[in-house]
């Protein structure tokens, strides 16, 4: 049970993430989005709340940052009130129409069809829908009996590119499905996603040309599609400032060291000419992906997430 005083320093960005029910975390591929979903999982846990981290990549990259054995899609206990799930989008949206049917023999039938089969794999924004509307589901008290009611859900969202699509699915689907249990259903988790009390964006981004590109334009796409702007970006895998001028300047590794941090500093003042929100910077780390950088990457952040406020506190 969430309490004020478990939600850190107040008016801080990490007492804002751990008043939310849901946190999305999304940034281009190898930009360690997974490991900051992660982490965050661990931190917000660390504070008393019970959270459920969930991703939909089969490889559970979230279970081996972890250390914890792949699951096959159920409830995994982490540890510290943490919990890991690997979602099938399919699956989930299956269970959740199910659900809404109510009548055995009408679902099984309904789900058995040809017309809904080919609806539910091919229409715009169902199965991410579905995803979405799996979280609204736990934190509304209705989850397995392994984890009832986590406190707050974190999701691992798919790449940059798709994270706008993901989050305005819900909307999507309820102005082209205006009616009937999927119709209902996706106006029930567009209200859940768009309620900025209830629901939170990450964006996760290198100090590199790319990665930069996509979260000002996932920035730009929240605000024009959503009418809102995500909790933070954080900045991973930033060189260390050159101090000084270090020796072996003819050393390929020190000319490598000092053109990446040029070109992190191009990009950063890039970022923050296009972004007045909170803003974590992270350095690269020299160690193995796994429980050890996550931990690695858990202390900086929650060191900044104490320190840097919430957007409008």
């Amino acid at each position: 049970m969430k309490t004020h005083s478990s939600h850190g320093v107040p008016g801080s960005l990490l007492e804002r993430l751990a008043s939310l029910k849901l946190i999305v975390v999304t940034g281009k591929g190898g930009t360690g989005k997974t490991v900051i979903s992660a982490v965050l999982g661990r931190l917000l846990a660390g504070l008393g709340l019970t959270v459920l981290a969930m991703e939909t990549d089969p490889r559970e990259n979230l279970h081996h940052l972890l250390d914890i054995p792949p699951s096959g899609g159920e409830i995994a206990a982490a540890g510290g009130g943490l919990f890991l799930q690997n979602l099938q989008p399919l699956r989930v949206l299956d269970e959740l129409v199910g659900e809404r049917l109510k009548i055995g023999v009408l679902a099984r039938k309904v789900l058995a069809s040809p017309v809904y089969r080919h609806f539910a794999e091919g229409a715009p924004g169902l199965k991410e829908t579905g995803v979405l509307g799996r979280a609204l589901q736990l934190v509304r008290g209705r989850g397995p009996r392994a984890l009832r009611k986590p406190d707050l859900v974190i999701l691992d969202a798919p790449a940059t590119g798709h994270g706008v699509s993901l989050l305005h699915a819900p909307a999507l689907v309820a102005d082209v499905v205006s009616s009937g249990p999927v119709g209902h259903m996706a106006s029930e988790i567009a209200s859940f996603v768009a309620d900025r009390s209830a629901t939170g964006v990450v964006t996760v981004t290198l100090a590199e040309e790319m990665p930069v590109r996509e979260s000002l334009e996932l920035v730009a796409g929240l605000a024009e599609r959503l009418a809102r702007r995500p909790e933070a970006m954080v900045v991973n895998g930033l060189y260390p400032p050159v101090t000084g001028e270090p020796d072996r300047q003819d050393d390929p590794a020190v000319a490598l060291w000092h053109s990446r941090r040029k070109i992190n500093e191009s990009q950063l003042d890039r970022i923050r000419e296009g972004w007045s929100g909170p803003l974590i910077e992270l350095p690269l780390l020299p160690i193995d992906r796994g429980p050890e950088l996550a931990a690695a990457v858990g202390r900086r952040l929650g060191a900044q997430l104490e320190a840097v406020p919430a957007e409008g506190a």
